[in-house]
C-alpha cells in the first residue's frame, strides 16, 4: 500500500535552505517514507540548472544566483510565485522522469482551464504557455528514484526580473502571471488548488 501523501508548508523561505533540505530527505529516505510535497514561496533568486549557461543570466543586479542540481536552464523565483516541490518515490507510481513532466504540465493546463485560460505545453521547452507566453517552469532531479525540485507557476508577481535573463535558456521568451490575465487568485487559493490536483492526480496513477 502507498503510503499517504503529507503536505509539507514551508511558507515564504530561501531557495538555498530549501533545496538542501530537499537534498537530504531524498538521500535519507527509505522504502518506508511517505512521499511529500513542499509549498514554497522564495524571495527573488535566480537559479541556474546543471545545463545552466552564464550566457542566459544576462543583468542580475542585485538578485542572487544560485547554480543548483536541477535540470533545465536558468529561471527567476519570487514573490507572488507558487512553487511545488514532489518528493516522490517514483517507484511506487511507475513513473519515468518524462512521465512526471507531463503529468505536472497537465496539472497546470487543466487548472488554467477552470478560469477560462487555454495553455499548453511545449516540446521544445517543457513548462506550460500561454499563447508565446511562459506561465509555468519545470525542473527536476532524480535521485535513488526518487524526484526533488519541480514546478513553479507565476500568479501575482512583479515580472521584471525574467528581462534580466533569458528564460530556460530562451532568448525573449515572453512570460506572464495569472493577474496579468485578469484573473483574481491569490497566491495561497493556487498553491491550495494546484496541490489538490496533484494529490489527485498521483492516487489516480
Amino acid at each position: 500500500m502507498t503510503p499517504a501523501i503529507r503536505i509539507h508548508e514551508c511558507g515564504q523561505a530561501d531557495y538555498e535552505a530549501v533545496w538542501q533540505a530537499m537534498r537530504r530527505f531524498t538521500d535519507t529516505r527509505t522504502t518506508d517514507t511517505a512521499d511529500e510535497i513542499w509549498r514554497v514561496e522564495h524571495p527573488a533568486v535566480f537559479t541556474l540548472g546543471q545545463a545552466g549557461r552564464d550566457e542566459h543570466v544576462i543583468n542580475p543586479g542585485g538578485i542572487p544566483l544560485v547554480r543548483t542540481d536541477r535540470g533545465g536552464q536558468v529561471t527567476y523565483h519570487g514573490p507572488g510565485q507558487v512553487v511545488l516541490y514532489p518528493l516522490l518515490d517514483l517507484r511506487r507510481y511507475g513513473l519515468g522522469v518524462r512521465q512526471l513532466v507531463t503529468l505536472l504540465e497537465t496539472l497546470v493546463v487543466d487548472w488554467l482551464a477552470e478560469f477560462g485560460v487555454e495553455a499548453k505545453p511545449r516540446a521544445d521547452a517543457p513548462g506550460v504557455y500561454v499563447g508565446e507566453a511562459k506561465i509555468a517552469a519545470l525542473g527536476l532531479r532524480i535521485r535513488r528514484g526518487c524526484s526533488y525540485h519541480g514546478l513553479a507557476v507565476n500568479i501575482a508577481m512583479d515580472l521584471e526580473p525574467y528581462q534580466r535573463i533569458n528564460p530556460c535558456g530562451h532568448a525573449g521568451m515572453p512570460v506572464i502571471d495569472l493577474a496579468g490575465l485578469g484573473v483574481d487568485c491569490s497566491p495561497d487559493q493556487a498553491a491550495r488548488q494546484l496541490t489538490e490536483g496533484l494529490v489527485q492526480r498521483l492516487r489516480g496513477v
